[in-house]
């Protein structure tokens, strides 16, 4: 649920992506203004045939007015309309039309456009043979120690991205998967949707993708095998490069190609990845338990990708998102701003925020992601192919992005996943954000800091929630001096929010040197909020996300003594009592 205000004042949520990719690919943004595509969805879809033909009939004043034409292309997987105009629209146009269509038949449940989304990367293509992003203390995942106790064995990974070159640092990891592009142009492969997830190139030249975009030509980018590396390229077989997760399988969706891919086409990628049934596509034998998605537009979190993403969740399926490569606040970006997803900000390899790295409250966790500016050794090394437009041999490169930092947190999940499969995805969330390491470097509204493989692992063998002690929240504690005492420096307490004017107090002593992370979970229909205050009651730290998303914060006692801190919960909207009005806080340090 987007919530556009909260009480004390109009803090509002603007949704207006930050797109996609940084130099030299920069120029390709204004592609994601344009579509010729529009996605509408029905109330009632009854008398098949005839219905279509009054549905279609419905939308040909508002396409008048516009001075333009509609034919429909196709059902989504949610039951959905897509429409092709008959020309290119600005993003405002199709925002007009799609108004107009709803506005003219009650029948319309919602109408939007059929966006472009593209993948968030920047790639460089010298390569040395060093991923630092794995082991360096400073801005490492800690993997190795990880490793010692997981792999990724028995976990199905997905990847919505641009599908996979063979490679042989790939070898045997690779499972079927399906080209969603419908797109004949898109696709570049001389069809539209199949079997074949395989990647032709994705190479585009001055405007391909609409009135100056690009302003020059442009590479195949690769992008699908370069995440795919990340996350499962095999190791100790004396080739290449180690993935995060290397006994972990990767099921490819392919939707991204020319110029990107149409969210009805995302969309469908991520309900049929997750194991959801889309019309005319063969069901998915290799069901994915988290997926990545590495890949942005311009706008709010649209209805048509919401859906899907709620579809994945329903089967058990995490959701890891990319922030973006804008610089901007991530409540601009999507699908980083929609609900229910892990969103992962990127870290240099001193640790701090990446220059082009998205921040905000939606943002839960961060993992290398590079910044090859002084040297392309400190982008993310990963598998690549080595065309300029068809596919060429084999290849490895450095690239920067979000995009690589989001495969690291797939990889670690897929690590927890294979020690502990009945996690959830709230559960999966909570561990991330309460497990991650403090941040060695500036790194402002990254969430709760650089994801730790092994102490994941280490808290998904413990049971879910973090091992530790369990206690329940015993009242009163609703003011700071009435707040109840924690102990131990792992502690989970079952709390209630008895009524809508509740707030929960809960105070510690944090030793010098340590990071405090408080992470509260409420149940999925409720909305509750987290802060954290020092001694003398001074706000220091809060995260105030919406409906059954995961709330943390991270504190570090920088100085050289002890200090008392306190954490509070408070009821912003939803469920109350025994029954309705519960959460979960993990307090670490």
């Amino acid at each position: 649920m987007i919530r556009l205000t909260h009480k004390g004042g109009a803090r509002l949520r603007s949704f207006a992506l930050g797109l996609m990719m940084l130099a030299p690919l920069a120029a390709l943004a204004a592609g994601g203004d344009f579509t010729d595509r529009i996605i509408v969805k029905y109330r009632t879809t009854t008398g098949a045939a005839a219905a279509a033909d009054t549905q279609m009939r419905a939308t040909e004043l508002p396409a008048a007015r516009l001075g333009v034409a509609l034919k429909r292309v196709r059902t989504t997987a949610l039951g959905s309309q897509v429409l092709k105009v008959d020309r290119k629209l600005s993003l405002d146009e199709a925002r007009r039309l799609a108004a107009d269509i709803a506005a003219s038949d009650p029948n319309v449940e919602y109408a939007e456009p059929d966006r472009m989304m593209r993948a968030l990367l920047t790639p460089n293509d010298p390569r040395y043979n060093e991923q630092w992003h794995y082991s360096e203390s400073t801005a490492g995942i800690n993997a190795p120690l990880a490793w010692d106790k997981a792999t990724g064995t028995g976990v199905i990974v997905g990847i919505v991205d641009t599908g996979y070159r063979p490679h042989a640092d790939l070898s045997g990891q690779i499972l079927q998967g399906y080209d969603f592009i419908s797109d004949t142009f898109v696709s570049n492969d001389g069809n539209g949707r199949d079997s074949d997830a395989s990647d032709p190139g994705d190479w585009i030249n001055v405007n391909d993708c609409g009135p100056g975009d690009p302003d020059q030509n442009y590479p195949s980018s690769w992008h699908g095998t370069h995440v795919a590396g990340t996350i499962a390229a095999k190791t100790n077989n004396s080739l290449g490069v180690a993935g995060v997760a290397f006994n972990a399988k990767v099921v490819p969706a392919r939707v991204l190609g020319k110029c990107g891919g149409y969210t009805s086409d995302i969309a469908d990628g991520i309900i049929w990845v997750s194991g959801g049934s889309v019309s005319g596509v063969p069901a998915n034998a290799n069901p994915a338990k988290v997926i990545n998605i590495s890949l942005g537009g311009t706008g709010s979190c649209d209805t048509t990708t919401q859906n899907a993403i709620n579809s994945a969740r329903s089967r058990g399926a995490s959701v890891i998102v990319a922030a973006g490569n804008e610089n901007v606040n991530a409540s601009n970006s999507t699908p980083a701003n929609c609900s229910g997803v892990v969103t992962v900000a990127s870290v240099n390899r001193s640790g701090g925020r990446s220059y082009f790295s998205n921040f905000g409250s939606t943002v839960e966790v961060a993992a290398p992601g590079g910044d090859i500016r002084s040297s392309s050794a400190n982008g993310i090394l990963s598998t690549l192919n080595s065309g300029t437009t068809t596919p060429g041999s084999d290849a490895y490169a450095f690239y920067q992005g979000t995009s690589m930092a989001t495969p690291h947190v797939v990889g670690v999940v897929a690590l927890m996943l294979s020690v502990k499969p009945t996690l959830t995805p709230d559960q999966v969330t909570s561990i991330l954000q309460s497990t991650a390491r403090a941040f060695p470097a500036t790194c402002s509204q990254c969430g709760s800091g650089i994801v730790n493989a092994s102490a994941a692992v280490d808290a998904a063998i413990g049971g879910g929630g973090g091992g530790g002690t369990t206690v329940n929240e015993t009242e009163p504690n609703n003011s700071r001096t009435a707040s109840q005492a924690i102990a131990a420096a792992n502690t989970t307490v079952n709390g209630t929010m008895s009524s809508s004017s509740d707030n929960d107090y809960f105070s510690l002593t944090l030793p010098a040197g340590k990071t405090l992370t408080a992470t509260m979970t409420p149940n999925s229909s409720s909305d509750y909020d987290l802060y954290v205050y020092n001694s003398n009651g001074t706000l220091i730290g809060s995260s105030e996300r919406g409906t059954g998303q995961v709330d943390s914060v991270a504190i570090a006692n920088t100085g050289t003594s002890a200090f008392t801190r306190y954490v509070r919960v408070v009821y912003y909207s939803g469920g109350t009592g025994a029954t309705s009005g519960k959460y979960t806080l993990n307090v670490k340090w």
